[in-house]
């Protein structure tokens, strides 16, 4: 018996690492490099980019990974195929744009979640975790119990307790004290582990749904012409993805996280925990999550109920449109020329001539998203430009334009390295150019000297000089600078 139930389990962990894209990850050649890539531009919950952002933040990533892993020259479209194919990333058109986008798959986000707990693992089974399940049972036993007697003699049980912790709070009793720094933070790890599961829950959900509108769609196609009952239920309005299980299960997911009271209450507590002196030894990763947590539950409930909406509105429109009856038809034609195939192959070789000749057609087949519509307003160059009179252009004018906008450094050099030549190699502080040579420009000659002593000459610690100046309005002004002087001669 014990040998049956090991052959048993092992074959069934045999399919699962053959099917698997989660383990087909994990035991990847560079699982190091497909965790660090799709982490960081896919691992967000709700992340969907356009896969020609995402094979241009990659190719960028490949320059510096290639010097550190033995990777070939292959570009990141290649290897986002090869991921695609491997179950990890999800190709959708794109809903408001023309193209297509990338999204991790629900195997991807489950297998960076296992190599993040890796990384940093639970050194012990927690306290809180211990509480969570004890409740968690409790109340289970609770509301499965049949008998009522016994469902009310146990909720009356939980209210004298309730009734005891609050007399005690009133009375100030030590037991009713605040959690400690360190329980505190077992539970805020284990609520956002926890949370860790969400985004490949959600991209497990939008899966399923998929597979729901496939599947309704083949009944539909596979149904005879007396068993009408799918479409007689959508006919009725009845939306059989919503009604499904995991739909219902969504639905009601969805109203808690859309519901704004309890959203508002949930928002309330995470700032009320932010708050405590104890979050203060939070990590920024663990303080971003907490804080972030109501935002990634919006955003994936958005994405599904979004991609929800679009199969149910989609396979309503297959039926109404009759677009259905077309397919039947093809579908019935393929079915009889395989009927007839099947006796033919034992005459007929396939590479046979039969005498029929079938023109292909030139036409190149590739993606509807990469087809570009020509559009004529772009090649309009307006109106044709008449030929501008010859003008004469005054140099003083254009140089007066020019000062209003930009310092004039040549003219502060001559200042400063005259104001040297004067001093017979004496150090000259900004202070003593301005005096021989006041500031033309305003303050932006003051700021020009400054960088030109901050560049080419000293500065003396823990000294000022004033520096006085007469501003383009006619003002005058001082300021009190760090005394910066020049040694040498300025050249630009």
């Amino acid at each position: 018996m014990v040998r049956m139930s090991a052959l048993a389990q092992a074959l069934a962990f045999k399919r699962l690492v053959t099917d698997s894209a989660t383990l087909r990850m994990l035991r990847a050649d560079h699982v190091a490099v497909i965790a660090a890539v799709l982490g960081e531009h896919l691992g967000a919950p709700g992340t969907r980019l356009d896969t020609d952002e995402v094979h241009e933040r990659i190719d960028e990533d490949l320059v510096d990974l290639r010097d550190h892993f033995d990777l070939s020259d292959r570009r990141a479209k290649a290897y986002c195929d090869d991921w695609r194919n491997a179950g990890l990333l999800i190709r959708r058109p794109a809903t408001d744009a023309r193209g297509e986008t990338y999204e991790l798959s629900a195997a991807g986000f489950d297998a960076l979640r296992i190599l993040e707990q890796l990384e940093t693992p639970q050194a012990t089974v927690t306290e809180s975790r211990l509480v969570t399940l004890a409740t968690a049972l409790r109340q289970l036993a609770i509301e499965t119990d049949p008998d009522t007697g016994r469902r009310l003699r146990a909720l009356e049980a939980d209210r004298r307790r309730i009734d005891r912790e609050i007399e005690r709070v009133r009375k100030g009793d030590a037991k009713t004290r605040v959690l400690d720094p360190k329980r505190a933070n077992e539970r805020v790890t284990d609520i956002l582990h926890q949370a860790q599961g969400m985004p490949a829950d959600f991209a497990r959900v939008r899966a399923r749904f998929a597979e729901l509108n496939h599947a309704l769609r083949t009944s539909i196609l596979e149904a005879d012409d007396g068993d009408e009952s799918v479409l007689d239920e959508i006919f009725r309005g009845v939306d059989l993805i919503e009604s499904s299980t995991e739909g219902r299960t969504f639905t009601a997911f969805s109203s808690f996280v859309r519901d704004p009271e309890q959203s508002a209450a949930f928002e309330e507590d995470v700032s009320a925990i932010l708050d405590r002196d104890f979050a203060g030894q939070l990590t920024p990763r663990a303080r971003r999550a907490l804080r972030g947590l109501m935002r990634d539950m919006k955003d994936g409930s958005r994405e599904v109920h979004g991609s929800l909406t679009d199969f149910a509105r989609g396979l309503r429109r297959y039926v109404y449109s009759h677009e259905f009856l077309t397919d039947r038809a093809l579908r019935t034609l393929l079915q009889e020329a395989l009927a007839q195939a099947v006796p033919a192959r034992t005459h007929v070789k396939p590479y046979a001539d039969v005498g029929v000749e079938l023109e292909l057609s030139s036409l190149r087949m590739s993606s509807v998203g990469s087809l570009v519509l020509h559009d004529p307003t772009e090649f309009d160059t307006g109106e044709a430009l008449d030929e501008a009179d010859t003008v004469t252009v005054d140099f003083a004018a254009l140089a007066s334009i020019a000062r209003e906008s930009e310092i004039d450094f040549d003219e502060l050099v001559t200042n400063v390295n005259a104001v040297l030549d004067d001093a017979d190699g004496a150090p000259v502080s900004v202070a003593q150019v301005l005096v021989h040579h006041p500031a033309t420009q305003g303050v932006a000659s003051v700021i020009g000297l400054v960088s030109l002593a901050a560049s080419h000459g000293t500065v003396e610690p823990g000294r000022t000089e004033e520096v006085a100046w007469e501003g383009l309005d006619g003002v005058p002004r001082r300021a009190a600078v760090d005394r910066y002087v020049f040694e040498r001669n300025v050249d630009l």
